[in-house]
């Protein structure tokens, strides 16, 4: 602070003695001021305290300004470029000049006043006229040490900082009128750009572009007075055959931007530009642009697109056009709500260069850009896209050539046409047709396969789409490419054909499968249509591929409706005849089931179709899968999907059964029951190998919810076999509730598709992401619980005696205790013994468990007698008790 103010007083002194003397010695007493304030300045880390800051700024600004002037006075150019570099470069003793450029540079950072009065100087021409040099007349370089260039690198610096600074302000562009370098230096860089000095180029760029920004009603007269725009793009034209494409773009981009920032002011230098074939210009340019390597020119490329989308808003009048909403229309579409909010296209001829570049060019940068600029056009004003269509119908047009394009661009291009249906809410009728032409000429397969994507995404997003492409014809031709795939799957019947099925084609494949999925959810319509094609057997060929089975599945739904037994007789003759090592195919199937066993329409169609013994010899099937250690294909299986295959088959027949007394009736009383309990017992983890060790006394006694718990969440260490058995006695008792059909414990994993599929790694959730099992313990412990199954209890009496393992014989008799005290739970009350009358309990009980019976010393013999008395007192099996 006392620096500063020290400095304050020497300048007032300065101040007062300036006007008594002469002009050498004034600016001699000004250039010894300047060193000290420059070294304040460092001192106070550019804090400036400075009363009289402004004044300084002034008088710095001058004496600049005249010594400029003075080296350039009657020089030619190459010599006064030559004379500027030295004033501003000096070191030394003579080093007036870098003194007085390094001051006004820090002056011209302070505050906007101070900026004025630094532009009040008359150092904006100045610096104008030293700009040109420096870009039009490069010096030759000499063979001096780095720190030559070293000060050309700062001197720039300071230089540009100070034209950035004056120039951002209108009063620093007014002021460069007065001379005639603004327009020769945007003339020149249209014109001298490839003999220029290389390293002006950028920092020339930055200062028009500034200048371009700040422009205002005079410098626009000044400019068009001069013919500046008209005599750039004619210079441009002969530097476009010349110099490389990037190049050109950079240069072009300056004079673009002197246009495109004006009109908000003034229409002038637009319709100059226009009238001298600016649109051309840029169409010429930007076909140059084909073939650039990827980063090579991108930002001036881009920003001349920029510029140019921008221009399309351009215009005096609103174009005024009457289009025919073609309809159906989706409900929500309201073509009021499109009215204009502003940002419309008002300039036709702009786009047309855009829709000329993407007809014409097949580059994927090029083409990627031009989409992208009609997205952004769209998304200023939702009217654009109709004055667009009304008008150049560039959408239209582009789907007549799309398949030429670069596979990006061509997913670029459905992304766009998706979206006039999603975000726009419009549905784009004559669009839609060119697209589905292109599907059915199907000459670029790739094409072909995102443009039916395309159609998905729009069919998923309202029904209405169902009814449009069944009238289009699109369903039909689907249907008849579909027939076509299937005879050839057929024909393959599991032999790899060359060149069958592979990449793009079984993608289009899957999707048109999708399609019609798709196309049938929800419309009985559609289905009938496929039904009429005599589709069902073509559609079923397609189950055994798992890249085809999700949307196969899903058209097999939808049909069910029309008719449940074929669609029972198919699925349940696909599970049948699947072989041991399709347990993906089994699984997807006993999904399905399950999605159309909710309707109970179908549960007559599943009886019979023969859905309960089909299910029930898929268990037969899996004789062994759970034995510790695994064996056979089974091993490579894991046992986690094993569980999960006996959990969606145990799944379906109770869903089957739910609230059905008829297919209750008919599933008691053709032993299917006896035969569940058999098919369980040869899974492998139950004892199927004669008689038990004689019955222990048992230390601990446990709960089967303690079992449960103790089993899967916490860390006690249990043996494979028994927590195999656990599962699926806790599957049987939900199936007792009713309510295994209600249950997930297998998680769903997302394909790459985004289908969602099992996990091979994923068991059945654990307690505590699952908590039902706390509920039914609960449940368990207070003996309140319905029974709806009463032969899922004889299951699990019939089970009991194979609870077992050499080895573990004091936990075998555990769990045995425990299910036993559960099965006694279960039958507490009065209504759930009137329930199991007819069940064959008490028979099941006697055979299946003889030895606990007779063994008084058997620990199950007590809680079976228990059992048994209840069960007796209800005479509910009277031959039994005889």
């Amino acid at each position: 602070a006392l620096q500063w103010e020290a400095l304050g007083r020497q300048f007032v002194e300065y101040e007062q003695m300036a006007p008594f003397l002469i002009p050498e010695e004034q600016q001699r007493r000004l250039l010894d001021f300047l060193p000290l304030f420059l070294k304040t300045w460092e001192q106070s880390s550019g804090a400036v305290v400075f009363p009289n800051i402004q004044l300084l700024a002034s008088e710095v600004s001058k004496l600049l300004t005249k010594e400029i002037k003075r080296n350039l006075n009657g020089k030619p150019a190459e010599e006064a470029r030559l004379a500027l570099e030295q004033l501003l470069q000096q070191k030394g003793e003579a080093e007036d000049g870098r003194l007085l450029l390094k001051s006004v540079y820090l002056l011209s950072q302070t505050d906007l006043r101070t900026t004025r009065n630094i532009i009040g100087s008359g150092l904006p021409a100045a610096l104008m006229q030293c700009l040109y040099l420096f870009f039009t007349f490069p010096l030759k370089k000499t063979s001096d040490d780095g720190e030559a260039s070293e000060n050309d690198s700062q001197t720039q610096e300071m230089l540009v900082k100070i034209m950035l600074n004056m120039y951002r302000e209108e009063q620093g562009v007014e002021e460069l009128l007065a001379a005639d370098k603004l327009q020769s230096l945007i003339i020149a860089t249209a014109t001298l750009w490839d003999q220029c000095s290389h390293s002006w180029k950028l920092p020339t760029g930055r200062v028009l572009r500034t200048i371009s920004k700040a422009q205002t009603k005079n410098s626009i007269v000044y400019l068009q007075a001069v013919d500046c725009i008209k005599i750039a793009v004619q210079n441009l034209f002969k530097l476009t055959d010349t110099l490389p494409a990037c190049e050109v773009c950079e240069a072009a981009s300056i004079v673009l931007c002197f246009v495109k920032d004006s009109y908000p002011i003034s229409s002038a230098l637009l319709t100059e530009f226009e009238n001298n074939d600016g649109y051309q210009l840029l169409l010429k340019i930007l076909l140059r642009c084909e073939g650039l390597q990827q980063n090579e020119g991108d930002s001036y490329l881009d920003e001349i697109l920029d510029m140019l989308t921008c221009l399309t808003t351009c215009g005096k009048t609103e174009l005024k056009v009457s289009g025919n909403i073609v309809h159906p229309q989706l409900p929500h579409f309201d073509f009021e709500w499109t009215r204009s909010s502003g940002m419309t296209v008002k300039n036709l001829q702009a786009f047309q260069v855009l829709q000329s570049i993407f007809q014409k060019s097949n580059d994927q940068h090029l083409c990627g850009r031009i989409l992208a600029a009609i997205g952004t056009i769209w998304a200023w004003d939702t009217v654009n896209f109709f004055l667009l269509e009304w008008t150049l119908q560039p959408i239209n047009q582009f789907t007549d050539i799309i398949h030429f394009k670069p596979h990006p661009v061509q997913v670029q291009f459905f992304r766009l046409v998706e979206s006039i249906v999603l975000d726009l809410s419009y549905v784009p009728h004559e669009i839609l047709k060119k697209v589905q032409y292109l599907i059915k000429e199907n000459i670029v397969p790739f094409c072909t396969l995102t443009a039916l994507r395309c159609l998905l995404s729009m069919t998923k997003k309202d029904l209405l789409f169902s009814d449009i492409f069944r009238d289009s014809g699109l369903l039909g031709l689907l249907l008849a490419l579909l027939r076509k795939q299937a005879k050839i799957l057929r024909k393959s019947a599991g032999t790899h054909l060359p060149g069958l099925e592979e990449g793009t084609e079984k993608e289009l494949n899957a999707v048109m499968l999708k399609m019609v999925a798709a196309l049938t959810v929800g419309s009985v319509r559609n289905a009938v249509v496929l039904k009429d094609y005599g589709m069902v057997p073509y559609i079923k060929i397609f189950l055994d591929d798992e890249c085809y089975r999700s949307a196969t599945l899903s058209i097999l739904e939808q049909l069910s409706v029309l008719n449940y037994e074929e669609y029972m007789s198919i699925i349940i003759g696909a599970l049948c005849s699947s072989t041991q090592g399709e347990l993906h195919l089994k699984l997807d199937l006993l999904k399905s089931l399950l999605k159309i066993l909710e309707s109970p329409k179908s549960h007559s169609a599943f009886r019979m179709c023969s859905g309960f013994n089909g299910l029930l010899s898929l268990l037969s099937d899996m004789e062994g899968a759970l034995q510790d250690p695994p064996s056979g294909l089974w091993a490579a299986v894991g046992q986690n999907r094993i569980l999960e295959l006996v959990f969606y088959t145990l799944q379906g027949i109770t869903a089957a059964l739910h609230l059905d007394p008829v297919n209750s009736n008919f599933f008691q009383k053709n032993g299917l029951f006896e035969k569940m309990a058999e098919d369980l017992g040869s899974l492998g983890c139950f004892w199927t190998q004669g008689e038990w060790q004689i019955p222990l006394s048992l230390e601990k006694t446990r709960t089967f919810a303690e079992f449960l718990d103790a089993a899967f969440c916490s860390s006690e260490p249990f043996p494979m076999w028994l927590k195999n058995c656990i599962w699926i006695l806790n599957f049987l008792d939900h199936m007792v509730r009713g309510t295994l059909h209600l249950e997930s414990y297998f998680k769903e994993r997302k394909t790459e598709g985004g289908e969602a599929s099992r996990n091979d790694q994923e068991g059945p959730q654990a307690q505590e992401k699952h908590p039902s099992y706390a509920t039914f313990s609960c449940r368990w412990e207070t003996g309140d619980c319905a029974i709806v199954h009463p032969g899922a209890v004889c299951v699990m009496v019939r089970l009991l005696p194979k609870l077992y393992k050499e080895g573990h014989a004091q936990l075998s008799q555990e769990i045995q205790c425990a299910v036993v005290g559960h099965i006694q739970s279960l039958v507490k009350s009065e209504k759930s013994r009137q329930v199991m009358c007819g069940s064959g309990l008490l028979s099941t009980i006697i055979t299946a468990c003889q030895d606990a019976f007779r063994n008084e010393s058997h620990p199950l013999h007590l809680p079976l007698t228990r059992v048994f008395e209840k069960l007796a007192s209800q005479a509910i099996e009277p031959d039994v008790l005889r």
